[in-house]
């Protein structure tokens, strides 16, 4: 089987697990979250960088108006049909980006970081939903045959190796979230009596949770004009400087 033939199998497979009972909840779940992250985010052009074809929609609750979805889907609703990892989009172009579990099943996670950095304008935000490995939905994909399934065969990446990636290009984290502390199995995780545990873990049991969203931010540092500091150092050590003694010696013979 060619490589293309089997990623397509897995992005199917990936889309049918988020369209059973289980995967729409945990969408919603998230979806709640996300109306209430995008809220706080301004700008001219906000941008989801995913493999769902269909994620519930959550930018109506932004004030930025030009919203745009691109990922794999041959589909109508899409305005771009591309990869993560090679967004055809301009340097500094982009107010906001949202990352709905694309670093959990990218074939390069940090190269997606790469390019949403690259996109983003200076102080442009970028939103990151990722699935917990330290949580049940962790020990979940350690079980015997898991990893033959999606979306256990993710890469689970823990939000502070996330958090790592993100400072070497120059991000600031400026909050996170924790959701879903509910067992990943289908008959418990959908029963409704999990609300108030769901209230208690939150408080206090946040680390464990099955999905964290965070906000990052992109920094641009000050550049310190180091030649021309250089420069000036220079001319100031060649220029011709009278010794002291000379000076007063100087002034002495004028008066």
């Amino acid at each position: 089987m060619k490589a293309t033939d089997e990623y397509l199998l897995q992005f199917q497979a990936l889309n049918r697990w988020f369209e059973t009972d289980m995967g729409k909840m945990v969408l919603e779940h998230e979806r709640e979250a996300l109306q209430q992250l995008v809220e706080g985010l301004f700008g001219y052009y906000l941008l989801e960088l995913g493999w769902l074809c269909h994620m519930p929609s959550y930018a109506q609750a932004s004030p930025i108006r030009g919203f745009y979805r691109i990922n794999p889907c041959h589909d109508a609703r899409n305005q771009l049909v591309a990869m993560p990892e090679a967004v055809p989009i301009a340097t500094d172009s982009v107010d906001a980006v949202v990352l709905p579990h694309t670093l959990d099943f990218a074939a390069d996670p940090r190269q997606v970081l790469r390019e949403v950095e690259r996109i983003l304008i200076p102080e442009g935000r970028v939103v990151i939903v990722g699935f917990n490995p330290y949580s049940l939905w962790g020990l979940r994909r350690r079980l015997p045959g898991a990893s033959q399934h999606l979306p256990w065969r993710g890469h689970f990446i823990s939000w502070g190796r996330v958090q790592d990636w993100l400072s070497l290009l120059g991000f600031d984290i400026e909050q996170t979230r924790n959701l879903l502390f509910r067992p990943p199995w289908k008959k418990a995780f959908l029963q409704r009596r999990f609300h108030r545990l769901n209230r208690l873990a939150q408080r206090y049991l946040a680390g464990f949770a099955g999905v964290y969203v965070l906000v990052a931010v992109k920094r641009v540092s000050t550049l310190t004009p180091v030649g021309l500091r250089w420069k000036l150092r220079h001319i100031a050590a060649r220029a011709p400087v009278q010794p002291v003694a000379n000076c007063v010696k100087a002034e002495k013979n004028d008066g």
